[in-house]
């Protein structure tokens, strides 16, 4: 099979792909013949290094869909639809930047579709994040106002179109004034230029502050993000764009306004089911959902696919296929 191999941390040249055997089934786990992979940042982090507990070299991916190629049990049939996500992939053993990815079953769930993989792939891990935010660490509801910070992102877009299927009002931020009209077309209702400072703007459209914010550029807007937060409003802190992981001289009374809620959410396969999953891509088939796929790559171009996530062009997932024509 052939592997896209990180022998060593570096840029995004530091990917080759080589011909590696496919690996064989053991018990507990599932060969599954990978047909698509969505990319992630934080795969990005993991190449250059900076995942402390990574060693090389690793296949990445940290997610991916196929088709169960052997499971040991029985419990999967050959040629099942499945997805994988989390739980070490890419990270404490190698992921789905492959042909074939021996995966442990806790962390794969069935599902039944006629969407196109290059579709499917967008799905694992962009939706365990925007479920368990809004759901699980928000509590979102129908008539709440919702502050998307990095509404740009493939989280974000995501995000925007879920919480709109829920009936939430969306305000979304960008940097790029570019990509403000695409941030509309998506559902935002209300869209802000992203300058580091929007707590005034936030407060003009809402004076008392919006019900919930989605944190996804990270530390350093964690602190004006939270003065836009309405008293009892819930504020998670999810992503991490800007790469900085420390809030330096942190003051609790100072930083987080009177009672006003801050939490995190941290992906995990526990986290959903194949129930939920199976849920959420027949409201993608029926048109009730957008994936937002900005761009899909081929593995033999995985390079190019870094390239273009680093170079933060993309306004939603970013998906490499396996092969051609599926």
């Amino acid at each position: 099979m052939k592997a896209a191999v990180v022998a060593q941390p570096g840029g995004a040249s530091v990917i080759h792909l080589e011909e590696r055997p496919v690996p064989k089934a053991t018990e507990g786990n599932i060969l599954i013949k990978v047909k698509a992979f969505g990319l992630n940042r934080s795969e990005i982090i993991t190449r250059k290094g900076q995942s402390p507990s990574v060693y090389f070299p690793r296949v990445l991916g940290i997610e991916c869909v196929g088709e169960v190629e052997e499971d040991p049990s029985g419990g999967y049939q050959k040629g099942q639809k499945v997805a994988a996500l989390m739980g070490g992939m890419g990270r404490d053993f190698d992921g789905g930047y492959a042909e074939y990815a021996l995966l442990p079953k806790k962390i794969v769930f069935p599902f039944q579709s006629d969407l196109g993989w290059d579709q499917l792939g967008a799905v694992p891990e962009m939706f365990q994040t925007v479920y368990g935010s809004l759901q699980l660490a928000l509590e979102i509801k129908e008539g709440e106002t919702l502050l998307i910070r990095g509404g740009s992102s493939s989280i974000g877009m995501l995000a925007c179109q879920f919480a709109k299927y829920y009936g939430l009002t969306v305000v979304s931020t960008t940097r790029n004034p570019e990509k403000e009209e695409r941030l509309r077309d998506n559902g935002a209702f209300y869209t802000i230029i992203d300058d580091g400072n929007i707590a005034q703007r936030v407060k003009a459209l809402f004076p008392e502050g919006v019900d919930k914010v989605l944190e996804l550029v990270g530390i350093q807007t964690l602190k004006d993000s939270m003065q836009c937060v309405k008293k009892g409003g819930t504020l998670c802190l999810t992503g991490m764009l800007s790469e900085e992981w420390a809030i330096k001289d942190f003051s609790p009374m100072e930083y987080i306004p009177p009672m006003v809620k801050f939490t995190t959410y941290g992906s995990s396969p526990e986290n959903i089911s194949a129930e939920i999953l199976q849920d959420f891509i027949d409201n993608v088939k029926a048109g009730q959902i957008e994936l937002n796929v900005d761009q899909v790559f081929m593995l033999k171009d995985i390079v190019k696919a870094h390239e273009y996530m680093e170079s933060n062009q993309a306004t939603g997932k970013i998906v490499v296929l396996t092969a051609e024509n599926q």
